[in-house]
């Protein structure tokens, strides 16, 4: 063996090895038990960053550690390539979307491969391409001739710069989450996916979940938001139309103070069409929050329409107010307003001066306590409600909808805070909902053997908005049932829907259909998914409705896709910056020296202010190039430095110091490696028992994804290796070691292995692991004078107390400390303890 691993010529080579001997190259007619590791496929922007390295390299020794054990492994790669960037992008820069991505996918493809990731690339896909998303198109009819597919108008959010529909999450800060520009309520003629008739299902099925984060099953469970409560009508007092509303505390009923509606209610159009003051405030609401989380930190305004309503406990008059935090979208688009109980509608009613009650104190003592400038929504007992006092919370909801459902103005009902899923945008580069509009037809399906409806290469986007509405042929198309002209649906599928099925076209790829149900069978659920926390919501909830969906009408008998899930933290560095003509310039880590004082920038060596450890974005400039570090350093320790450290759920600061130090264990491991001597003689126990041991445990730490922990085992039995006398115990533990680190740094263990002359490394098995060598038969005995600890002896387990005895006697340490004092009494703890009081 060289003096010297060099990455630079092993990692093209073996790479190249695997790629001529297919060795990640799944097969689906294998007896193998199988195991599907699959991380979120990323979006081809152009560059992977070091947030993806992490991510791969950790399903990547997943991967090939469940090979080595001596599984089928499906791990596949694709690209998520549909939305607005590559428009952006086209846009921007006058090129086409398609060939932007494609651009991008090869880029990133080929900054993958250089990290030596056991990849199927034999499947891979891109959702951008017409033998993917035509399949899709096809899953979409398939749902719509099973009822889960419908068109309605609908309030969306529009972004007039990007002049597309943008989901409740795109909108941040009552803004486009890409374009910055403030989003307008409009309504549009939208498909929905019928997400919420399975949401019982779904709510139900997170409980099979087991191997996911609670977090994430939380996070779904509040999303998909199951609540009971009372869903009655108010009778007007001085106008014709009663306002229903719906509560999930009819406990406080009797804090009622106001009722408010959405402005799009019908109460509210009827106001404004006799006022031009509602008609611009409602103008007003339109301009403003879009989403749930936006109308809790907005402020709150509202427009008294002059009408009032009954109690219908009390009688009272309560006034109707047009609200700017009540969504049309959101239960009945009108609300039974109780200040004292709900933080929105305190802040309304300050604003206002309209009354505050309490009834719900935490006793009956608390009646008349005053509110401290906010809303108190906990538990406690009924006060000042009439029938209902002292009562507890859950007493007194059952008695108001007993009540209201015996006097026929109210009904208990279960309502869900999931929406169904609007999939319709107003943009070229996605997927084409397969439909067309005839004037006699009506909305018509294409024909399945007309998929795929392909998107058309001759677009303009020196216009904003979406070029298939301007296209001058590509819309104009014949009715497939009448014949007569007609026009192709010109909205695209949201990108969410793309990624909602990948995972089963990884699985299984015939040309003439999605999937095979039966090879979907063989490799469903996927054993362990890994991918960003920022995903648990709305991704992973698509793709379980999917999932059942598809399960639903008969195409496949799996209803979770993913049975594990993990989710990694991020790569973190801290930010370099200094102040220049009033604003903050940002320096990338290439740019600066560190020094023992802080840091300077390498152009004119004057100091820049080293900020915090933070999220890598490319606005901070803090990020690291993969490319670089692999070319400096080399793929395995980059891959080391991913794994170690930071528990892999936790977030991973980068270091140069810390990837130095990984590629010096690279080296290390190199000249242990080199120590190998298949010829040596001579027994070890020591080195055996540390061994096996540390298999096992390096097994167990990989199963449940610790690597940081795999690391840190690993260390230690090189440590012990290097310290201990040449013998075939050792040289075993040095082949070994090889085996255990090749998931994690595969390059240099098939550098090493080749000069044993076994084969590929990649298709070596996991060391053996022998029971007996798992069990420690040698224990540390502490040996204590007066409670002091003043030795310590190694003997065999078992030892008897007259012989543990003996042997603490004998030593010199404990005869210096008792210093010719008389023993009073010896205590004696087996295989752990011996005491000598004196």
């Amino acid at each position: 063996m060289s003096e010297r691993f060099d990455p630079a010529q092993a990692d093209t080579r073996w790479q190249a090895a695997w790629d001529d001997a297919q060795c990640f190259k799944a097969d689906d007619a294998s007896a193998k038990p199988r195991s599907y590791v699959l991380e979120m496929f990323p979006y081809p922007s152009g560059r992977i960053h070091i947030g993806h390295v992490r991510n791969y390299t950790m399903g990547d020794v997943l991967a090939r550690y469940k090979r080595m054990k001596g599984f089928e492994v499906l791990h596949p790669m694709g690209w998520d390539a549909f939305g607005m960037p590559a428009e952006n992008a086209a846009m921007e820069k006058g090129v086409h979307p398609g060939g932007w991505t494609r651009e991008n996918i090869a880029n990133m493809k080929a900054q993958l491969k250089r990290l030596g990731f056991a990849l199927d690339w034999s499947r891979e896909l891109a959702t951008c391409e017409p033998e993917y998303y035509g399949h899709e198109q096809a899953l979409f009819l398939d749902l719509y001739e099973g009822g889960l597919v419908y068109r309605k108008e609908s309030a969306v959010n529009w972004d007039p710069v990007d002049q597309t529909v943008l989901a409740n999450e795109q909108v941040i800060d009552g803004r486009g989450w890409r374009s910055g520009a403030l989003v307008e309520k409009r309504k549009l003629n939208q498909w929905f996916l019928k997400i919420t008739d399975f949401a019982d299902e779904l709510l139900e099925g997170l409980g099979s979940l087991d191997k996911w984060p609670e977090k994430v099953r939380t996070m779904q469970e509040n999303w998909i938001g199951k609540s009971q409560g009372l869903q009655f009508r108010f009778k007007p007092a001085n106008f014709d139309s009663e306002i229903e509303v719906y509560s999930t505390r009819p406990d406080t009923i009797f804090g009622a103070s106001f009722v408010a509606v959405a402005a799009e209610h019908p109460v509210a159009q009827q106001v404004a069409a006799n006022s031009a003051d509602a008609q611009a405030f409602i103008e007003e609401c339109k301009r403003g929050g879009t989403t749930a989380a936006e109308l809790e930190t907005a402020e709150k305004l509202g427009f008294d329409t002059g009408f009032k309503v009954r109690h219908p406990f009390t009688g009272a008059e309560l006034p109707v107010y047009i609200a700017n935090f009540v969504l049309m979208e959101y239960g009945t688009g009108a609300v039974m307003a109780v200040p004292g109980h709900d933080q929105r509608d305190f802040e309304f009613a300050t604003k206002y001066k309209l009354p505050i009650l309490r009834v719900v104190a935490a006793s009956a003592d608390d009646a008349d306590k005053p509110f401290e400038g906010e809303a108190e929504a906990g538990d406690g007992v009924c006060v000042h409600s009439d029938f209902l006092n002292g009562m507890s919370v859950e007493e007194a909801k059952a008695a108001v909808i007993a009540r209201a459902e015996s006097e026929g103005w109210g009904e208990g009902k279960t309502v869900w805070r999931l929406r169904d899923w609007g999939v319709s945008r107003q943009r070229y580069w996605g997927t084409p909902i397969p439909f067309i509009h005839c004037e006699v037809c009506g909305v018509v399906p294409v024909p399945k053997k007309q998929l795929p409806v392909t998107l058309p290469e001759d677009v303009d986007f020196a216009t904003p908005g979406n070029p298939l509405v301007r296209h001058p042929t590509w819309k104009h198309v014949d009715c497939p049932q009448c014949g007569k002209a007609a026009r192709r649906e010109t909205d695209t599928l949201d990108t969410f829907v793309d990624s909602s099925w990948y995972f089963l076209r990884f699985a299984s790829q015939p040309e003439d259909r999605p999937f095979d149900p039966a090879q979907i069978a063989q490799w469903l659920p996927v054993e362990q998914y890994i991918g960003g926390i920022e995903h648990a919501i709305l991704h992973l909830l698509y793709a379980r409705f999917w999932t059942r969906a598809l399960a639903h009408i008969g195409k496949i008998d799996v209803k979770e896709p993913f049975a594990s899930l993990f989710t990694q933290g991020m790569v973190t560095h801290e930010v370099y910056s200094r102040k220049a003509d009033g604003r903050e310039i940002y320096f990338g880590p290439s740019e600066i020296e560190r020094t023992a004082d802080g840091a300077t920038l390498k152009e004119d060596g004057q100091p820049v202010t080293v900020g915090k450890v933070i999220k890598m974005s490319k606005s901070k400039k803090n990020v690291v190039d993969p490319d670089e570090i692999v070319a400096t350093y080399g793929a395995d320790a980059i891959r080391w430095f991913m794994l170690s450290d930071s528990p892999p759920e936790r977030d991973l600061p980068w270091s140069e110091a810390g990837i130095e130090g990984c590629a010096r264990f690279v080296q290390r491991l190199w000249r242990l490696f080199g120590q190998h001597d298949a010829t040596a003689e001579g027994e070890d126990k020591a080195i055996d028992r540390k061994t096996h041991q540390t298999v096992a445990a390096v097994a167990e730490d990989i199963e449940l994804l610790g690597f940081n922990k795999a690391v840190a085992r690993i260390y230690e039995l090189t440590g012990a290796v290097e310290k201990a006398k040449p013998s075939a115990s050792r040289s075993a533990a040095i082949r070994t070691l090889l085996l255990l680190i090749a998931p994690m740094m595969p390059h240099l263990a098939e550098e090493a292995y080749a000069t044993f002359g076994e084969g590929l490394v990649a298709d070596a098995a996991w060391p053996e692991v022998d029971p007996a060598l798992l069990v420690e038969d040698e224990v540390t005995i502490a040996v204590q004078v007066k409670g002091k600890l003043r030795d310590t002896l190694t003997v065999a387990k078992g030892t008897a107390r007259e012989e543990l005895e003996a042997l603490a006697l004998a030593s010199e340490k404990v005869q210096r400390a008792l210093d010719g004092a008389e023993i009073r009494k010896v205590i004696v703890v087996p295989d752990r303890l011996v005491n000598l009081v004196a």
